[in-house]
């Protein structure tokens, strides 16, 4: 066992945490924080570390941070559940252990899949991230999706890769989109973001360009344009939601107004009755 601390977040994960946890098996410190699952997921955990924890999912940014807290070495390989550390990329991780960390973040690349077919272009490889930090200098912004990460000091790119098993298929891809948006258009309604519908198709119009076309997502075929495609539609989907909570924000505020002058009309009425 080498002392690095891997942390993961699971919800009804039974049918890819194993592979998951095997990849990462030979680590000392293995943390699961469970949204509650309902599923085998825990009872498969088990088989691999006894530090399960369970908290009910309040956005990803103070998840993440609490699982972070938790755990025991210096420095924590984040790896999500339908994630695999290659043999490679575990050489690597050993080698720094023995040598020693220089930097406080370093970035992994990769390597993700939709169902069984590697996504190579588009910007989805190497598609580096910080995964492996020094736990007293990184936290995440408490967020609801995607919060970015804040770290001091430098950090450098690794070789060995991640497998990530991105999406089983479109339908998938849909569902989480779906998911994704929702907190998206929250942040965006929350933060009084100024986002007209021209904005929204335009950066729509401009992610997809610069996917399949800079990015070259054209020579993944059908795959690389409706990755494209989808992750323009995920701008124009999370506008349309955040547009829909203005909307009924500005109803209630309009139903607060006119409330006291219905009140009053009613009371007119009723005295000229009598």
């Amino acid at each position: 066992k080498y002392p690095l601390s891997v942390v993961t977040l699971t919800r009804n994960s039974e049918g890819k945490i194993k592979d998951c946890l095997e990849s990462v098996r030979w680590c000392d410190d293995i943390v699961i924080v469970d949204d509650f699952s309902k599923d085998k997921t825990l009872e498969i955990a088990k088989e691999y570390t006894g530090r399960i924890i369970q908290k009910k999912w309040d956005n990803e940014g103070i998840q993440r941070n609490f699982a972070y807290s938790n755990a025991k070495n210096e420095y924590i390989l984040s790896l999500d559940s339908d994630e695999r550390v290659t043999p490679e990329l575990k050489e690597e991780l050993i080698r720094l252990i023995e040598e020693g960390f220089e930097y406080n973040g370093y970035n992994i690349p990769h390597r993700n899949y939709m169902g069984d077919t590697w996504i190579q272009h588009g910007g989805w490889y190497p598609n580096r991230k910080l995964k492996l930090f020094k736990k007293s200098e990184f936290r995440y912004a408490e967020e609801e999706y995607h919060p970015p990460a804040i770290m001091r000091g430098d950090r450098k790119d690794l070789n060995g890769e991640i497998i990530h098993l991105t999406y089983k298929n479109f339908s998938d891809m849909l569902l989480k989109i779906n998911h994704q948006t929702n907190y998206e258009a929250k942040k965006w309604f929350r933060d009084k973001r100024k986002m007209s519908f021209i904005r929204a198709l335009r950066k729509s119009n401009d992610r997809f360009i610069k996917a399949y076309v800079l990015k070259q997502g054209f020579r993944d075929g059908m795959l690389g344009f409706m990755l494209a495609f989808l992750g323009g539609f995920y701008q124009i989907l999370s506008y349309a939601k955040c547009w829909e909570m203005k909307q009924a924000a500005g109803r209630r505020r309009q139903g607060r107004c006119l409330a006291p002058l219905e009140v009053k009309s009613q009371a007119e009425g009723r005295g000229q009755k009598a």
